[in-house]
């Protein structure tokens, strides 16, 4: 009979000795359950990432990421980079000439020289296709323009005959666009798929002119100029009138203001003409 009163004794005390120990080890974890919920339980500010969770979304309206230099969007770039500049005639061929001895191949140089300057002020790359008295054949000035990736041409000429002291702008006619056996367009009839644009830059030069000199016409003229013909690119001849003059420099003060035309026109025209993506698509 003692001897199942101990035992009975000695289980008791086991029983509290095991539940102190659980009762123990459960307060330890409530302990530290209670120190780690507060890191647990923050929420990120509404529009930002949770460093725990990188790939939730951000709320709408919301930029996770500041802007840089590798995700800032691209403006298109337009193609027109390069005007080429073209004195007329050159050389042997010294174009119309006056009573007083004036030569046109002469005065263009000089004209040119300005819209060059005038051109560079405006952000161009110019190209000319003589310096001197040169006279490269009609071919040559074109693939010089047609070797050029964003250009336009400008041809310069002093005329015989119009009203001295106004100015006019040329385009080539309509041109039927016509491919050969190869489907490439015929060396003579490079203008043609350009002809809508030749007219858009036409018309931009043309009317400050008009502004500038009175009596030049307000819109630019039509007519089956030879060196446009077969350059494929927007291309204008700008014709200043005249040789006729008696005294040259009524010519000479016309050169900054014909120069600022063809360079502001230019200008204004650039952002209506974008280079197509392949060389040899049409604009």
């Amino acid at each position: 009979m003692l001897l199942d009163v101990g035992l009975f004794v000695q289980n008791i005390i086991s029983r509290r000795l095991s539940l102190a120990v659980i009762l123990l080890a459960l307060c330890v974890v409530a302990l530290r359950a209670s120190q780690q919920a507060p890191k647990q339980s923050s929420a990120a500010p509404a529009g930002q990432l949770s460093p725990a969770s990188p790939n939730v979304a951000p709320t709408a309206g919301v930029s996770a990421v500041a802007p840089t230099a590798q995700t800032a969007t691209v403006p298109p770039r337009t193609g027109l980079n390069i005007v080429v500049l073209d004195p007329a005639h050159g050389g042997t061929d010294l174009g119309a000439r006056g009573t007083g001895g004036i030569h046109e191949s002469d005065i263009v140089l000089e004209f040119v020289a300005q819209v060059h300057t005038a051109l560079e002020a405006q952000g161009f790359q110019v190209v000319q296709t003589r310096q001197g008295n040169a006279n490269p054949s009609f071919d040559d000035r074109s693939a010089m323009a047609n070797s050029q990736r964003g250009a336009i041409f400008v041809t310069v000429h002093i005329a015989s005959t119009g009203t001295p002291g106004t100015a006019r702008v040329y385009v080539m006619n309509d041109m039927p666009a016509g491919v050969d056996a190869t489907g490439l367009i015929p060396w003579d009839r490079a203008q043609a798929p350009f002809v809508s644009l030749s007219r858009k830059l036409g018309d931009q030069v043309q009317g400050l002119l008009a502004q500038r000199y009175k009596g030049s016409p307000p819109n630019v003229q039509t007519a089956s100029v030879r060196q446009p013909r077969t350059t494929a690119a927007p291309a204008i001849a700008v014709e200043i009138s005249s040789v006729t003059v008696e005294d040259r420099a009524q010519l000479d003060h016309m050169a900054p203001g014909v120069a600022d035309a063809i360079a502001r026109g230019a200008a204004a025209f650039r952002p209506t003409y974008v280079v197509p993506a392949n060389p040899g698509e049409r604009p």
